[in-house]
């Protein structure tokens, strides 16, 4: 029997559920349906509780400088749930040169601080004077052509703290078109972000400020067992329902799972990460430049502290390859958000893996407690033995933005256009953060009311470690 909707959306990850959500928001009475593979909600986004300890399986959280995020926890109550760190107040590090280097965020602060030689500070106004870089450059090169070798090391600290990335691989036009934007507009990234000062001056005369980290008492998790409950108690949200197939028939997507239900409707929507989109669409327009895009795994660490141990002030530190350690870095749990562990006790949570060390996630427990612990221990000069280990592990690898990405974006928008009533967002698609998720699926809701596609312009990220 064939089912008739108005909407489906296929995942029930945070996209899935932001879409669900806008779109009940103003149409409660909508024929929807979620279908999602697994058997919670919630995608990669995933918290674990052992005795009085929390740590995330997958994100930490995500910064309240995105409207629509902010939108979207008003309009669910999590407003009043929320637990912040703000950036303001919290001390990042990058491991380099065998230390902690304290990563200041203020632009006085950063000319002060003494991570580079005064010359190599002077080097970074070099981009003023360099022409735009041909092609779709890496993000190693693109900072070494217009800043110079000596921001490297923090850089790819960057970029191992969001991607798990390498930046000898990850595309500059990938992950920050804003900023190529206004490189090649401006045909300098410092004159570009001036000039987009300038233009807006008129609107922002709010003094400096910075965002801050956001989750939730019991942990990430609560962002999507939110939203899903209610799609879950009027039975719009179908768990353990894999897709078999989609095809377009008239003006109509047809969705067959693999028990044989078939669903039919008008919107459908694709909310899942990259490559499993790829995998679904690739009967609908096979001409796609990937088949596959790479995937970075982690695997975390969880270590838990008494007797006094203490961790240094701070969210935590990231370290990049050149130090050539086991570890990509250490986020300092029990620093950031309250009643992560017993009380006298720390927690915090070691990463592992990514792009460039794939093999060390399929290590067992014991050797990844051992090693990570034999590193921690040495940076943090932690006392004694922990009183708790945990290794999670995610099944969620982290897509890799590379080789003819942008031209993955553009295919993807081109098929929209071409088949009417398709929309595709998710993990992997536009960004990989939290606010990248729910800007996007805002967006595809947004077009799903009005019928027309969004029109929307690069956004200049400011860079935070």
């Amino acid at each position: 029997m064939n089912q008739q909707l108005d909407t489906i959306i296929i995942g029930a990850g945070i996209s899935g559920l932001t879409v669900a959500h806008k779109l009940n928001l103003k149409h409660p009475d909508r024929k929807l349906l979620i279908l999602e593979k697994g058997s919670r909600a919630g995608g990669c986004i995933e918290s674990h509780h052992e005795g009085s300890y929390i740590a995330e399986i997958g994100p930490h959280g995500f910064l309240d400088n995105c409207q629509e995020s902010r939108d979207l926890l008003a309009e669910t109550g999590l407003d009043q749930e929320k637990v912040i760190a703000p950036l303001m107040d919290f001390v990042r590090y990058v491991f380099y040169n065998n230390k902690l280097n304290t990563i200041e965020q203020t632009p006085l602060k950063i000319i002060k601080a003494p991570l580079i030689p005064w010359k190599d500070k002077f080097g970074v106004l070099r981009d003023l004077f360099k022409r735009p870089l041909e092609g779709e450059p890496t993000v190693a090169k693109w900072v070494d052509y217009r800043f110079g070798p000596a921001l490297l090391p923090y850089v790819d600290a960057v970029f191992t703290g969001t991607y798990a990335g390498d930046i000898n691989c990850l595309k500059i036009d990938a992950v920050m078109p804003g900023a190529r934007g206004l490189e090649k507009e401006h045909g300098s990234l410092i004159r570009g972000i001036f000039a987009k000062i300038w233009a807006n001056r008129k609107n922002k005369k709010k003094k400096l400020s910075m965002p801050a980290m956001t989750s939730f008492a019991d942990g990430m998790y609560r962002l999507p067992e939110k939203i899903a409950s209610r799609f879950l108690e009027h039975d719009q949200l179908k768990l353990n329902t894999t897709v078999k197939s989609l095809k377009k028939d008239n003006e109509k997507w047809v969705v067959l799972t693999e028990t044989g239900e078939e669903f039919s409707c008008f919107n459908l929507v694709l909310a899942v990460p990259t490559n499993i989109s790829l995998k679904m669409l690739h009967d609908v327009d096979s001409s796609m430049p990937l088949n596959t895009i790479p995937e970075a795994k982690i695997v975390t660490v969880v270590f838990g502290y008494d007797n006094g141990a203490s961790l240094p002030p701070g969210f935590g530190f990231l370290t990049p390859e050149v130090e050539k350690r086991f570890t990509l870095g250490t986020l300092f749990s029990s620093n950031m958000f309250p009643g992560r562990a017993p009380k006298g006790h720390i927690v915090f949570e070691t990463l592992i893996g990514g792009r460039r060390h794939p093999e060390r996630v399929s290590m067992s427990n014991d050797e990844l407690i051992k090693y990570a612990k034999q590193e921690v221990t040495e940076i943090l000069n932690l006392p004694g033995e922990p009183a708790f280990t945990r290794v999670l592990r995610s099944g969620w690898g982290i897509p890799q933005l590379e080789e003819k990405y942008p031209a993955l974006l553009q295919w993807k928008k081109d098929l929209e256009a071409k088949e009417k009533g398709l929309h595709v967002c998710g993990f992997g698609w536009e960004g990989i953060g939290l606010n990248d998720m729910i800007k996007a699926a805002t967006r595809v809701a947004a077009d799903i009311e009005t019928g027309t596609a969004t029109v929307h312009e690069a956004e200049i990220k400011k860079v935070y470690f």
